[in-house]
C-alpha cells in the first residue's frame, strides 16, 4: 500500500482544538502505531469503524466534471476530530487510518484535456490505478471485520469500494446510492460516471438501487437499461418523492431496503444530491440535509450494510467563509452512521 499516508499523532495534534472541560473525538480516536501494519493493527484493535480519505478528482475530470473533490478529506477529518466524545457517539470506536495519496497521478492529469482522445485514455488509465488501491484497502478493512467509512474523492471510487467488499466477502454485494445521477454510464474507460456499471458488468455488484435521481440529468438510454434489468437495477426519482409526491420518502426507504437488504450492501451518498452543497455537480434543488442524514441512519441500521462512502464534496468550490460547512456536514453523516450501528 505505497499510496497510503497513515494519520499520525502529529497530524492529530495539529488538527484537534483541545479545550478544558471537554473531550473531543481527537482525544479518543484510534491511530495505527508506528511500525505496525494495517492488517496487524486492525486484527487486534477493538474500534468498529475505519475512516480513510481518497483526496482525488481525476475521476471527475475524466467525466468532464468540475474538479474540487480532492479537497473534502482535510476539512472532514478536521471536523470529525473536533466533535464531542460522549454517550451518543464515541471517538474510541473510530480508527482514523489516513488517506490514499494520488498527488503524483493528479500532477500527471493536470494538463490532460478530456476532449483530446489520447488524453482521455490516459485519464482512464489513471483512474484504474486509483481503483486498484481503493479496492485493496477496502478489502483489507472488510476482511478484518471492520466497517470502512470512505471520504472521496470522485464517485468513481464506488467501483473500488464494491469490488474490495465483494472480494473480502467472497460474493457479489448490493449497493444503495443517494444521487442525482445513476453513475451507470457506458463502459468507455473508467471515470466518476460509471463506477456502478463497471462493478455490475464485472460481476462484483449484484443489485443496485439508485435513490432520488434527478429526471433532468439521466438519459433515456440509461433509464432503459434499468427497465430491462429490473430484477437487479431499480431507481426512484427526486421529483416523484418531493415534487409530484406520488411516492413517500419513508415508503421508498422501505422498498429500497427490501430490494437490496437481503444481502451485504454498501451505502453510497453523492453530495450532488443535496442543494447548494459545494460538489463537482452542484445542484440548486434536491433532498434536504435532514433527508440525507435519515437515509444514512436508516440503511446503517441494517446489519447487512458494510460500508459508507460519501463522494464528491468539494469545499474549495464554496465561498471561503462557508468552505468548512462541507466538512461539518460529512462529519454529521459519519456520526449518524456510527450511531445507527450502536444498537446492532
Amino acid at each position: 500500500m505505497e499510496h497510503l499516508k497513515v494519520f499520525t499523532n502529529k497530524d492529530l495534534a495539529q488538527l484537534t482544538n483541545y479545550r478544558s472541560g471537554e473531550l473531543k473525538f481527537g482525544e479518543k480516536v484510534q491511530l495505527i502505531p508506528s511500525g505496525h501494519s494495517v492488517t496487524e493493527f486492525l486484527s487486534t484493535n477493538e474500534a468498529q469503524f475505519v475512516l480513510f480519505g481518497i483526496p482525488e478528482d481525476i475521476g471527475v475530470q475524466a467525466n468532464g466534471g468540475r474538479k474540487g473533490a480532492a479537497s473534502a478529506w482535510k476539512d472532514t477529518v478536521k471536523s470529525i476530530l473536533n466533535i464531542q466524545h460522549n454517550k451518543f457517539c464515541k471517538g474510541s470506536n473510530l480508527t482514523i487510518l489516513g488517506y490514499l495519496d494520488f498527488q503524483k497521478e493528479i500532477t500527471m492529469a493536470a494538463n490532460l484535456e478530456i476532449n483530446h482522445p489520447e488524453h482521455r485514455k490516459e485519464l482512464h488509465t489513471l483512474v484504474s490505478t486509483i481503483d486498484k488501491e481503493v479496492c485493496h484497502l477496502v478489502s483489507i478493512i472488510v476482511k478484518s471485520g471492520k466497517i470502512p467509512i470512505i471520504i472521496g474523492g470522485g464517485h468513481n471510487n464506488s467501483y473500488g469500494n464494491i469490488k474490495g467488499s465483494a472480494l473480502a466477502k467472497g460474493q457479489k454485494i448490493n449497493a444503495i446510492n443517494l444521487d442525482a445521477h445513476t453513475d451507470f454510464r457506458a463502459l468507455e474507460g473508467r471515470h466518476s460516471g460509471n463506477g456502478f456499471s463497471y462493478a455490475f458488468d464485472e460481476g462484483f455488484l449484484k443489485k443496485y438501487f439508485a435513490f432520488g435521481l434527478h429526471e433532468n440529468y439521466n438519459s433515456k438510454a440509461i433509464i432503459e437499461i434499468f427497465r430491462k434489468n429490473e430484477d437487479f437495477l431499480q431507481f426512484n426519482t427526486y421529483e416523484e418523492i418531493k415534487i409530484r409526491q406520488t411516492k413517500r420518502f419513508s415508503q421508498e426507504l422501505d422498498d429500497a431496503l427490501a430490494f437490496i437488504g437481503d444481502d451485504y450492501f454498501g451505502i453510497e451518498l453523492d453530495l450532488d444530491s443535496l442543494p447548494n452543497i459545494a460538489s463537482s455537480a452542484m445542484t440548486s434543488t434536491g433532498f434536504s440535509l435532514e433527508d440525507a442524514r435519515r437515509f444514512v441512519d436508516f440503511f446503517g441500521r441494517n446489519e447487512n450494510s458494510i460500508y459508507l462512502h460519501i463522494a464528491e464534496g468539494a469545499p474549495n468550490l464554496a465561498e471561503e467563509k462557508s468552505q468548512h460547512l462541507v466538512g461539518k456536514l460529512i462529519a454529521y453523516l459519519i456520526t449518524d452512521f456510527m450511531k445507527s450501528k450502536s444498537d446492532l
